[in-house]
């Protein structure tokens, strides 16, 4: 049973699904070398982001096997800031993957932080899921500390496990629990 999304608001960003009218802003941000540096692309032009947002035009929120793409718009200028995406497993619907892209004049703000609890709140409360997991590339130590400030655990560390522009890179796997983050909530 798929469910509908409706925008998630909180009070500085909210996150809202792809639309055609995003392309020249994600490509804006994702073509940056220090977007890209820990991406699987190395470029992202207006025609990928387009392309990306029509795959996305009839997908439902919480389809196995799919990424469910949002844009992250800050409330006060209405401008699109980044873009988180939601991994919805085929394997186990019960978890959810989660990634994040932030333009990196926006870094360090604090809205990225906004987002992923907005999303998280969807996800353990709307949704009901077990638990969400987060892989970030070892050597990308502003995500890694993003995703412990909010309470995810570090569970893994796996050493040049993946193929990634040339070489082998490490990885770190985060993760969370609904009870944790029902826990972390009630604090």
């Amino acid at each position: 049973l798929s469910v509908a999304f409706a925008a998630l608001h909180s009070a500085r960003v909210s996150l809202r699904r792809v639309e055609a009218a995003d392309a020249g802003a994600i490509s804006g941000y994702r073509s940056l070398p220090e977007v890209a540096r820990f991406q699987s692309w190395t470029a992202f032009d207006a025609d990928t982001a387009a392309r990306m947002i029509a795959d996305q035009a009839a997908l439902a929120a919480d389809t196995p096997g799919t990424w469910f793409q949002l844009v992250i718009v800050r409330r006060d200028t209405e401008v699109i800031i980044g873009d988180l995406a939601l991994h919805f497993l085929a394997e186990d619907d019960r978890q959810v993957e989660i990634g994040i892209n932030l333009a990196p004049d926006q870094q360090r703000q604090g809205y990225a932080a906004e987002a992923i609890g907005l999303a998280l709140a969807y996800v353990f409360g709307t949704l009901g899921k077990h638990r969400v997991f987060a892989v970030t590339d070892a050597e990308n130590a502003a995500a890694a500390q993003l995703f412990h400030r909010l309470g995810f655990r570090r569970e893994g560390h796996f050493i040049e496990n993946i193929r990634f522009k040339g070489a082998y890179g490490s990885e770190y796997l985060f993760a969370m629990l609904a009870r944790e983050w029902i826990g972390r909530e009630r604090r």
